[in-house]
């Protein structure tokens, strides 16, 4: 199989709100934009994206339709910091404040309106106990 793009569909009854969500907070605009979908683009990088969907839209299979349950968003940006204060001035949910890992993420984690986690994350350098386990050419710098 040759992908030529990947994104994730969050499921919601909120379809408005949740792509609103995304455009004043992490920096997406409509690049399809419906009542029951709405395709979502980085302002920054075209290659990223995000779609927001009715989650009871006939397009979805009768046993799945619904609201999204279990995700993480993950994002990874140059300044973690930047984002974070910039979330805290939003008053976004701040359910991990901002801190080093020793797995290699310097990250917080918030949510968005219908509880999708979003972890947004800085790589930084491992730890020795965690070093062994990446792939050489995969070691955060």
């Amino acid at each position: 199989m040759k992908c030529t793009q990947y994104y994730p569909v969050i499921m919601t009854d909120d379809v408005a709100g949740t792509a609103a969500f995304y455009r004043t907070h992490f920096g997406f605009a409509p690049a399809f934009d419906s009542d029951w979908y709405v395709h979502l683009q980085s302002e920054e990088d075209p290659k990223v994206n995000v779609a927001i969907l009715q989650g009871d839209h006939e397009t979805v299979p009768a046993q799945a339709r619904g609201k999204v349950s279990g995700l993480i968003l993950n994002f990874e940006v140059e300044d973690v910091d930047a984002v974070y204060d910039q979330a805290r001035q939003n008053d976004l949910p701040i359910l991990l404040p901002v801190r080093d890992e020793e797995f290699g993420q310097r990250h917080f984690i918030t949510q968005d309106p219908n509880g999708v986690l979003i972890d947004v994350i800085k790589p930084i350098p491992p730890s020795e106990a965690f070093l062994s386990q990446f792939r050489e050419d995969a070691v955060p710098v």
